[in-house]
């Protein structure tokens, strides 16, 4: 059984950073693809970050810059550390696999950014 876990989420002021991390099980981390998505109140959901298994990035253009999304093998955790972060950065973040079309999630950690 897959399972993605989430943890790093809470509340800050515009212009900190926060570091999520997601820790999975139940499948070959090393080979596959990982993702970070958020969805805000009222909004869809949107692609935040992904990495594949050779350590290429995608970034959506709202972060470039301000986040950066790393991996461990060893320790089968992603990561997304976030800096600079902005009121309306203000979401659930969500760890998936693979990060297009996903078919594993994470239950989510809400980061919310006050002003």
């Amino acid at each position: 059984q897959v399972r993605l876990v989430e943890s790093g989420g809470g509340l800050v002021q515009a212009g900190d950073s926060l570091r999520l991390s997601c820790t999975a099980s139940g499948f070959d981390f090393r080979i596959n693809p990982m993702g970070w998505y958020r969805q805000a109140p009222g909004k869809q959901r949107e692609l935040v970050a992904g990495i594949s298994h050779v350590l290429f990035t995608t970034y959506a253009d709202s972060v470039k810059g301000r986040f950066t999304i790393s991996r461990d093998n060893a320790k089968n955790s992603v990561y997304l550390e976030m800096d600079s972060l902005k009121p309306e950065d203000t979401a659930v973040y969500y760890c998936a696999s693979p990060w297009k079309d996903p078919r594993y999630w994470g239950q989510g950690t809400q980061v919310t950014v006050s002003s």
